[in-house]
């Protein structure tokens, strides 16, 4: 009994150009669904009983080829092409056959679903051609009214939706993966925001983005310690306590919720994410949006925050490690400072002129950190120096000078074995700091280049501090004279090139000293 969905005598005519009716939201982009037949009734007749079926609220729209030929263009034009319905026999009788192996094996494509339709299934038997060819369906158009048509359709494309729903997820996670590890590079805690903000932006594919974080933890000595960090794109913010926010108020009072309830919360524009890291410390990370986002999207968001909150916890305690360090350091210096009789702040004002200096000198930043927090240890080596030398209000004899000068290798000797970068560039200031561009300094004679750049800059920036503090055997120096000292200097005692930048940001150095009198 003919079929009345394809029957020629029957079929009324679409229009030719017929794509697909009613205007579609921009968010709802239409499944597109290849009509592939070299006769125009069935592609026609297949368009008129299509043309208004959606799934999952989104149309069809037709694309449409009467050979192999014209399909493989399809194919190359289109990477998103949902479901083609294949004719077996077109140009010959395989070709429909061929088309699909085309598609799998040369074109690359598993993800179209592919159902063959044909007019004579004794051509290509059903059994062979499902086991023989990576296709989803085979059907008889002799038994494929508009209700079986129609459930083809829906089976289909929802399975293509599904595939491509794990594949963007499987992507999405190997983003995010990437992503993180950017992250996870991050120096500090502003970096971390601007890597942070900057990796939302790309996944969630807007520009008007913010974040915040709230961690908090509780220390050995049972005190609760808070992390307050909140970045918008056009400023950054942080703090240490709740008394001084830096949250909007209807960020805080999510943040508190999510605190209590344990859990991830989703507002609109809103996602507040909550990570338990140990049973001392948890963390709650927000991130606000302008434009609706998927489902997809928000679940990759939660495992992009989780990531993000173990990292920070991660950073949070390397950097509480490396300002202990630091400040151990400036302890400690002063400790040397005040066993000289001479004030500690001298070991801070000459860390603020190094690091000036070094960022002038356009040294890479992190080398800048570590020569600003090493250079506290430069004297060291005194605390084997006897008093009685240290505290001579007069000229040294030239035993005691000897003596004396055994300090910047008594310093580099405490320091050297450490593996840690800090102290060993805090041993090397140690022993390099006192020698002279020219090669008259100690303890080596060293020359020009063969000095360490970081000894270089703590040579100067030690002696206009010394020059300008009161020590016990001399008044403090007015600023024309370690000027004109500099000038005198250059060359000799001095690296020319950063002593010329000495001289041309001898303001700024002189008020830098102010930070840290006296």
């Amino acid at each position: 009994m003919p079929n009345p969905l394809f029957s020629k005598k029957s079929a009324p005519q679409a229009p030719a150009s017929h794509v697909f009716e009613g205007r579609l939201s921009e968010a709802l982009a239409p499944w597109k669904v290849a009509l592939i037949d070299d006769e125009d009734d069935v592609i026609s007749i297949s368009e008129m009983v299509l043309k208004r079926v959606q799934v999952d609220s989104r149309p069809l729209v037709f694309l449409k080829a009467k050979s192999a030929e014209e399909a493989k263009a399809l194919f190359e034009e289109h990477s998103d092409i949902a479901l083609a319905l294949v004719d077996v026999v077109m140009e010959d009788d395989h070709a429909g056959l061929d088309l699909v192996k085309w598609i799998r094996e040369s074109h690359k494509n598993t993800a179209t679903r592919l159902v063959l339709r044909t007019g004579q299934p004794g051509e290509a038997p059903e059994e062979d051609v499902i086991r023989n060819y990576d296709i989803n369906d085979y059907k008889n158009k002799a038994e494929l009214n508009s209700t079986r048509l129609k459930t083809t359709i829906y089976s289909a494309i929802r399975s293509y939706r599904d595939i491509r729903e794990v594949e963007q997820g499987h992507k999405g996670l190997e983003d995010v993966v990437t992503a993180t590890s950017r992250v996870l590079q991050a120096s500090n805690s502003q970096l971390f925001c601007t890597q942070v903000l900057a990796e939302v932006k790309s996944l969630l594919l807007q520009d008007t983005i913010s974040f915040y974080l709230h961690y908090q933890t509780v220390n050995a000595l049972g005190s609760q310690e808070q992390v307050l960090l909140s970045d918008d794109g056009h400023g950054y913010c942080s703090s240490n306590s709740l008394e001084s926010d830096i949250f909007p108020d209807n960020i805080r009072q999510l943040v508190d919720q999510t605190f209590s309830d344990k859990k991830n919360i989703e507002q609109e524009g809103l996602f507040c994410n909550f990570t338990p890291l140990s049973q001392s410390s948890e963390i709650v990370t927000i991130v606000s949006y302008a434009a609706p986002v998927s489902q997809l999207a928000l679940r990759l968001l939660n495992v992009m925050l989780t990531k993000i909150s173990i990292i920070f916890e991660s950073l949070t305690r390397r950097e509480d490690i490396e300002r202990t360090q630091q400040e151990l350091m400036y302890i400690l210096g002063e400790a040397i400072e005040k066993r000289s009789k001479e004030t500690g702040s001298h070991v801070r004002r000459v860390s603020l002129i190094s690091e000036f200096l070094s960022r002038q000198l356009g040294l890479d930043e992190h080398f800048v950190q570590l020569i600003k927090h090493a250079t506290p240890m430069h004297d060291i080596g005194k605390i084997a120096i006897p008093e009685s030398i240290l505290h001579k209000p007069g000229k040294l004899d030239p035993d005691e000078w000897t003596e004396m000068q055994t300090h910047a290798q008594m310093g580099y000797d405490l320091l050297c074995n450490s593996r840690r970068a800090l102290p060993q560039i805090g041993a090397r200031i140690a022993l390099y700091h006192h020698e002279k561009w020219d090669g008259s300094g100690y303890p080596a004679g060293l020359k020009g280049e063969e000095i360490p750049v970081e000894g270089r800059i703590m040579a100067i920036a030690d002696v206009i501090d010394a020059l300008a503090a009161r020590r016990c055997y001399k008044e403090p120096w007015p600023p024309e004279r370690i000027l004109q000292l500099l000038q005198e200097e250059r060359g000799c005692h001095f690296d020319p090139q950063i002593c010329d930048l000495a001289i041309e940001h001898f303001d700024v150095i002189m008020a830098l000293r102010d930070q840290f009198p006296d």
